[in-house]
Order: structure tokens, then C-alpha cells, then sequence
């Protein structure tokens, strides 16, 4: 039997050693080494990079379900001094990956000291999430089909402990859209020989401001911007713009897309430019199946687990949603507390108190669908 010290102690491991997505290496070397003891059916390692599969199977064949963890880390700078601080400079779990770790290796031996009595289970832990490209390669390479997925994350802003759950969408969609834009240099002292991007760049700046709405979770925000070189004796003839799109649904990400497609086709025309667009890092929206959602929120009941059931879908994107559209599947959140510091901020860090309550929760949620 595991106790719950040894998990934290396993995740303070995971937080002084963070990787970025694709180079979880030390990551999933140290997971291995803790699964090895936890004498999984099956143990398959490199699953779409760094990935790795631990399955635990019950005597009477029956439905597979698949729990996911994500392995990644941040490139922040971890600024509050504790015990288990980063030893990466410029790298940290400041998502709270490494908790989310604790939690599925703490089920892991949680399935070692009793197996399902019918079906699989499936434990994922997944490396790069934060790329979005961790889900998709990790499902391309998969020799299961889950009958059910899920997947929890912790939430700064609610209180500690409290599920948080949602029917349909939960997590909405993002891409990359990448514009290169070509005119021609001239001398700064005759500006009108070239063809300066700055005015489309400005035009399109001010129309992305004006596409968004907030409300709605439509969203179009500028990350990056660059025009020309920086040299004062010469009028700029290349630009990039960088923008991350972001919407509740497919069709809202489609049509925003679209759109956006078109306005800098018509901003590119008018100031006589020749232009690039690409995508890139894209996570579809999570959309949470009401089978596998009902067995979350009467799980989170049976144990009295208090529930937040949101109205509206967040905001920013998870590449579970890759899962969730292949498979019926939910993803749920953990409150890491109401004045706990937001997820991606540098003096963020997971709150062991937590990884008991999410073992618990995946516990009966596999018991549940395993009895579907």
C-alpha cells in the first residue's frame, strides 16, 4: 500500500524536475521506475514520445476505460521559494502537471492492491499537452478503444476540493494562425518607393480587437507582432503577425477562422502585399459526453465531494479534447483553492492536499463505468 506522503513525495520529485512538452524524458523515467512497483498487467513505454501506458485488467472481460494524466511543463520561471522548487532554470509545473501525475500513479497503486473484478483500465500519462500534440499522436499509436475516457484539472478560484463539472462543451477550442506579410523596402527617406506592411498590420491589429467577444468566449488576442528590422534609415517590407483564436465550439472555431482568413486576404489586397497564413497549435474543444459526465457528478456525490456545475465552457483549451472527440469521455476540475495564485503564474504551485481527493474520484469513476 502507498500512502499519500510517498505521492507527494513523488510529485515534489516531478516538480524539481520539470521538461518541457516532447522532452519529458527524466519525467517518464521516473514514473516508470514508481509503476515498475505498482506490477501493472501491461507497462508500454515511448508512446508518442515520452508517453507511457500502464493497464490493469480484471478477471471478467467487461468495458476499458482510460484515465489520462498530462506530463509537461511550463517555460516560466519559478519565483516562490519552496522545499521542491524547480532546479531547471526558466522551467516549471506552473499548470499543476505534476499533481495531476501524483494522482494517476497514486491510482495506479490504488488498482495494484485491487484490481477491477471485470473490464481495463487504462492509465495515460501523456507528454505535451501544452502544444497541443501530445493527445493526437498518443491516440494515432493506441491499440485500445476506450469505451470511456476522463481526465481532471486542477482549478485555481474554486474552493479547495470542489468538482467542477459541465455538460457538452467544458474546455473551447484554440489555434495558431501564424500571417506573413511582403511588400518592399525602401529608404527611409523615400517611404512611398516601397510598400510598407505597417498600416495592414495596424488595420488588422484593430480588427482583431473588434472580432472578439469575450462574452461568448469568441476570442481573437495578439501574442506576437514584427515589422521589418530594426534599422532607421530603412521603410519596413516584411511583417509577422501571431494570433491565438479562440471559441466554445467547433463551428464558432470554424466560422471565426473563416473569417479571419478572409479580412487579412482583404487587408493584404488593399495595401498591395503579398501574404502567408499557417496554423499551428490546435486543440480541438472538450466536449463532455452526458453518460461519463453523470458518473463524475454521482461519484463526486457519493462521496460528498460539493459540485460547481458551470454555465458557461472555459476559455482556454486542454488537448483532451482530442480524446473527447474519438470517445465518449469528460474532463473535470479540482478547485485548488479561491485565493490561490492563477494557473501559468510563476509563483503557482499544486496543492498536495488534493491528490487523495482526486484518487478518490477516479476510483469511483472507474468502479461506476465499469458497471455500465
Amino acid at each position: 500500500m502507498i500512502s499519500i506522503s510517498e505521492l507527494i513525495e513523488l510529485r515534489h520529485t516531478l516538480h524539481r524536475e520539470p521538461e518541457l512538452s516532447g522532452n519529458e524524458e527524466q519525467t517518464a523515467k521516473t514514473l516508470v521506475q514508481f509503476l515498475k512497483r505498482q506490477h501493472p498487467d501491461l507497462l508500454m513505454t515511448a508512446i508518442g514520445g515520452h508517453g507511457i501506458i500502464a493497464v490493469y485488467r480484471g478477471e471478467i472481460p467487461g468495458r476499458t476505460v482510460l484515465l489520462r494524466c498530462d506530463m509537461d511543463a511550463l517555460p516560466i520561471h519559478e519565483t516562490i521559494k519552496i522545499s521542491h522548487s524547480s532546479t531547471t532554470g526558466g522551467v516549471s509545473h506552473k499548470c499543476g502537471h505534476d499533481g495531476h501525475m501524483a494522482i494517476l500513479a497514486g491510482v495506479s497503486a490504488e488498482l495494484a492492491d485491487t484490481r477491477p473484478a471485470r473490464g481495463t483500465v487504462i492509465l495515460l500519462f501523456q507528454p505535451a499537452e501544452e502544444t497541443g500534440q501530445g493527445a493526437a499522436r498518443i491516440i494515432s499509436r493506441m491499440e485500445y478503444h476506450p469505451d470511456f475516457c476522463y481526465a481532471l484539472h486542477n482549478l485555481p478560484g474554486f474552493p479547495a476540493g470542489r468538482v467542477i463539472t459541465r455538460d457538452g462543451p467544458f474546455a473551447g477550442a484554440s489555434r495558431g494562425i501564424i500571417v506573413t506579410l511582403t511588400g518592399k523596402s525602401s529608404h527611409a527617406a523615400q517611404p512611398l518607393e516601397g510598400i510598407s506592411p505597417a498600416p495592414a498590420v495596424a488595420s488588422l491589429i484593430s480588427y482583431f480587437n473588434r472580432v472578439s467577444i469575450q462574452a461568448e468566449g469568441i476570442m481573437a488576442t495578439l501574442v506576437h507582432a514584427s515589422i521589418g528590422k530594426i534599422a532607421f534609415g530603412t521603410s519596413p517590407g516584411n511583417a509577422t503577425v501571431m494570433v491565438t483564436l479562440r471559441a466554445p465550439t467547433a463551428e464558432t472555431m470554424d466560422d471565426l477562422s473563416k473569417r479571419i482568413e478572409q479580412q487579412i486576404k482583404r487587408t493584404a489586397g488593399k495595401e498591395n502585399l503579398q501574404h502567408t497564413i499557417s496554423w499551428t497549435e490546435e486543440f480541438p474543444a472538450t466536449i463532455n459526453a452526458t453518460l461519463p459526465n453523470s458518473i463524475i457528478r454521482s461519484t463526486a456525490e457519493q462521496l460528498g465531494y460539493k459540485t460547481t456545475i458551470l454555465e458557461n465552457p472555459f476559455p482556454w483549451s486542454e488537448d483532451f479534447g482530442h480524446f473527447t472527440e474519438k470517445y465518449p469521455g469528460a474532463l473535470f476540475g479540482l478547485g485548488a483553492g479561491v485565493d490561490s495564485p492563477p494557473l501559468h503564474s510563476p509563483d503557482y504551485d499544486f496543492p498536495d492536499r488534493l491528490i487523495p481527493i482526486g484518487i478518490a474520484m477516479f476510483k469511483g469513476i472507474i468502479e461506476r463505468s465499469l458497471e455500465q
